[in-house]
């Protein structure tokens, strides 16, 4: 009974789990349907809710804003849209740090593309890490040797975590793929990710 009950649980939670994420974001993006005029929704036209056309309309506006965003036009839309932001305190700090953090994300090859081992949080214990950047900066000078910007995130919630500098010498990169290593971390251990390659030593530095 328990093994039934165990093979019966591993089919249903992970489906209950997918089905209510998929369906809060769905309900996320239907909201977008508020902001045409209530004559033009689809529910006041068809006369009945058609879950899932948020997402369409919220795929057109990105794409839309992108396209408007892009030309020249656009660029001096956004300087202007800005300049107000940074006019009004705590905007201004909230909108510029999310925009460098998404400009880094998307714009540099090596954010967030590695998984690797450092000593954290003392030498001789080990844990899972993401290289998110390695720019070079006053740090590099500072210590005088090359360090990478890791992020450590934490267990089960891996969007919080530490923010570290590690020498590139003390940084084991891994073969496991950026998702192998979330679903490591969020289930502390539990799922380990097979290495399908053989072991040849203790491990390669970065």
């Amino acid at each position: 009974m328990k093994r039934y009950l165990i093979a019966g649980l591993l089919i249903w939670v992970p489906l209950g789990v997918t089905v209510m994420v998929v369906k809060l974001l769905v309900g996320v993006m239907d909201q977008t349907l508020l902001w045409l005029p209530e004559p033009y929704r689809p529910e006041t036209l068809l006369g009945f809710h058609v879950p899932g056309l948020g997402v369409v309309l919220s795929v057109i506006i990105v794409l839309g804003t992108g396209v408007i965003v892009a030309n020249l036009f656009g660029r001096k839309l956004v300087e202007v849209w800005e300049n107000i932001l940074a006019r009004i305190p705590l905007v201004r700090t909230i909108y510029a740090s999310v925009k460098q953090i998404l400009e880094t994300v998307f714009s540099s090859g090596q954010s967030f593309r590695k998984v690797l081992l450092v000593e954290y949080p003392r030498k001789g214990l080990w844990t899972l890490a993401f290289q998110s950047s390695t720019n070079q900066g006053e740090a590099q000078i500072r210590t005088g040797q090359e360090v990478i910007n890791v992020f450590i995130p934490t267990t089960p919630n891996p969007t919080s975590g530490f923010f570290i500098m590690v020498p590139r010498s003390d940084v084991v990169e891994l073969d496991m793929s950026v998702d192998d290593g979330l679903k490591m971390i969020i289930s502390a251990g539990v799922m380990v990710p097979e290495w399908k390659k053989a072991p040849d030593g203790d491990g390669a530095k970065v």
